[in-house]
């Protein structure tokens, strides 16, 4: 008797927002079942990899993220090209480190002109993060908005705390919105609502569940994205129905597993080997619990994840 895979059917579909304009925009979401699983309903478009681009010169890295990105570090633009022309990115990720009011405290206009000359020199799209400062968030993102108008970018974190600015800000421009929580579903479900009651539309919203790397927290965001797309796909909640974004190349290159080198901890091998894999599973682990855009830095943990998700889906 030959043997029948048990397959589950479900109702919902995950909301489709694209990010970028013309023929190199990405289109997230579409799914109707759980992450690989092809065999129980249509995937329209696997996971998706950012790049991260900072407007500020990193100085505390590890050196095996370091050597990769010295020549261009200090240059955000060039940094941006060479994620989109070299390591293969399908979007940039733009974060506005610089902004910080506890470091350089840039202006909002100041970051906006960093914006502007990104998007002016790259054709892949872009999403652009904040620092988490609620308030220096919404005088940032307003001004990121008025430069980005027409180019459909997605700009972020938009929290519980000045959602209403920025999300005026997504409306009157026609972006689309990063919505970040803690990681705990109801907080993602209600912060989406208070978003819907604004009137933005439901094709204009990424859910940002907050992210832990392997060994840091992984657990919790992997479950809560779980929850996520089962309440989606399987009990019809409209609120969840969006695609999942994790920031995950921040929280994977700060873990002491990333930093400590193998003279000081030889027993844990090569530190740049160490690191990059840090990096990979956490990806691999976000994606296969149903995260749909990955925000990555290491461009061989970049190449790792694109080669695994070509082998799964092929």
């Amino acid at each position: 008797m030959p043997f029948q895979v048990p397959t589950q059917t479900y109702s919902g579909k995950i909301e489709e927002v694209t990010i970028g304009t013309g023929e190199k925009s990405i289109t997230l979401g579409g799914e109707t079942t759980l992450a690989w699983h092809e065999f129980e309903g249509e995937i329209a478009s696997h996971p998706k990899v950012a790049m991260e681009v900072y407007d500020n010169n990193p100085s505390d890295w590890p050196e095996a993220i370091n050597k990769e990105i010295a020549e261009v570090a200090s240059d955000p633009v060039k940094w941006a090209l060479k994620c989109q022309n070299e390591w293969s990115a399908d979007l940039v990720c733009l974060q506005l480190a610089s902004t910080d009011p506890n470091g350089e405290d840039r202006s909002g206009d100041a970051a906006a002109k960093t914006v502007s000359a990104v998007l002016e020199a790259i054709d892949i799209p872009l999403i652009v993060y904040g620092t988490e400062n609620a308030e220096k968030d919404k005088e940032v993102l307003e001004k990121v908005a008025n430069v980005a108008s027409g180019k459909n970018i997605g700009i972020g974190p938009a929290t519980e705390e000045n959602y209403k600015t920025i999300a005026a800000a997504v409306m009157g421009f026609d972006l689309n919105i990063i919505a970040l929580t803690p990681c705990d579903v109801n907080l993602a479900k209600q912060l989406n609502i208070h978003l819907s009651q604004m009137g933005l539309s439901k094709n204009k919203i990424i859910i940002d569940p907050s992210t832990g790397a392997l060994g840091y927290g992984l657990d919790y965001t992997y479950t809560i994205i779980e929850r996520l797309k089962l309440a989606a796909l399987q009990q019809g909640d409209e609120m969840t129905r969006f695609p999942v974004i994790c920031n995950l190349g921040i929280e994977s290159w700060k873990t002491k597993e990333a930093k400590v080198t193998a003279i000081e901890e030889p027993s844990w091998g090569d530190g740049a080997t160490r690191a990059i894999s840090w990096e990979l599973m956490t990806a691999l682990s976000m994606a296969t619990a149903g995260a749909d855009l990955l925000v990555m830095r290491h461009p061989e943990a970049v190449a790792g994840f694109k080669k695994t998700v070509r082998a799964i889906t092929k």
